[in-house]
């Protein structure tokens, strides 16, 4: 099977998966807490959040929204190319998405992970589940090739930067008077360290990005703004550290700090599900309007045109790579594309440790 991206024959968006009615909630937060010991009380207390939602996580309407916007951007550039969707955590599950792929004639796949920034749970946990996937397939997996983490793509960060614009032009005051919070989904403190060790760490990646979009605000409306990061949507043991602050505990320190006018900006997260839509469109505008702070919640990369755009770069480029051509990365910020092709023992749960867990090649994390 010969395409117009040779030596590819079809698209994967591989994502985390949601929820799409209340009767899916526990079995799904069971699949995502399989072997962390998690009891079911606790299951049923983070349920809440998607009751609160009909028990619908957004996710999964928006992994059909990007699909259809890659479809429609790889048909508009010339490339007939397939572009399909599997789960770790929830239906469709990305083992039945491969095995129906080939059962089409599907030899080679060049999969997306929904994740722009390189660590255990944003990047090597994919390859682990696509490896599992691959095995238990055994003879009819096709084979798996993964893009890079794309926190440095030009049209993510750019998107980002649209919609921190947008957000500004809803507030009463000034760029110029507004704190930009930027948030992302907070790791443990070991995973951070082990995100580190063979390329930029994952708070260190954001900063990058963080750096590239206040210069871009600078650039195009002169003005240096103020910006911190956060993090939300920390789990698991009190006792262990994650990254920090939280943002309902920065948003508190920003209005000792006389803060009067806020945009949160998701930048940790591709589309707004439901770390977005309940930590921070319920939990911090709440906290932040205790405070007697206007905030407003930035927009996420979604399906804005320079992300989707950007997303299809790096498809051409990595097909031409692999058909032997000179393509490097565009990238943006101070650090280097991270390699097609990961490193050994690069990005594990925490320094030091072996998972004993099969990796496929893919990008470093």
């Amino acid at each position: 099977m010969k395409t117009t991206l040779y030596p590819y024959d079809a698209i994967l968006v591989c994502s985390f998966g949601g929820p799409n009615k209340a009767d899916d909630v526990i079995p799904f937060l069971q699949n995502v807490t399989r072997g962390k010991g998690i009891p079911e009380e606790r299951l049923k207390e983070v349920g809440e959040h998607y009751y609160g939602f009909g028990g619908k996580s957004p996710i999964n309407e928006q992994n059909l929204e990007l699909v259809a916007a890659l479809e429609k951007e790889l048909a508009r550039r010339g490339h007939a190319l397939p572009v399909l969707w599997g789960n770790r955590n929830w239906h469709p599950y990305t083992t039945d998405t491969l095995r129906d792929a080939a059962a089409f004639g599907a030899k080679r796949i060049l999969t997306l992970v929904t994740s722009a920034y390189a660590s255990y749970s944003g990047s090597r946990q994919y390859r682990e589940h696509l490896a599992q996937c691959i095995a238990e397939l055994g003879d009819r997996a096709p084979e798996i090739d993964i893009i890079r983490p794309f926190f440095n793509e030009p049209g993510f960060v750019r998107a980002n930067y649209d919609a921190i614009i947008e957000a500004a032009d809803k507030l009463s005051a000034d760029l110029a008077d507004t704190h930009i919070a930027y948030v992302t989904h907070s790791i443990p403190t070991t995973m951070q360290e082990a995100s580190a060790v063979t390329g930029p760490g994952y708070a260190e990646q954001h900063e990058d990005v963080i750096s590239v979009i206040n210069e871009l605000i600078k650039e195009n409306h002169g003005v240096e703004v103020n910006s911190s990061l956060s993090y939300c949507s920390r789990s698991g043991s009190p006792h262990v550290p994650w990254l920090e602050p939280d943002i309902n505990d920065h948003i508190e320190e920003l209005a000792k700090q006389g803060v009067k006018h806020l945009i949160i900006a998701p930048i940790g997260f591709v589309s707004d599900h439901m770390e977005v839509a309940y930590d921070l469109d319920e939990e911090a505008l709440e906290t932040a309007e205790e405070h007697q702070i206007e905030a407003v919640r930035a927009g996420t990369a979604s399906v804005r045109d320079p992300f989707v755009a950007g997303l299809v770069d790096m498809i051409e480029l990595r097909a031409a790579r692999e058909r032997g051509e000179d393509a490097p990365e565009k990238t943006v910020g101070e650090y280097p594309a991270i390699p097609d092709v990961a490193e050994p023992g690069s990005c594990r749960m925490r320094h030091g440790e072996v998972t004993g867990i099969p990796v496929i090649a893919g990008p470093i994390d």
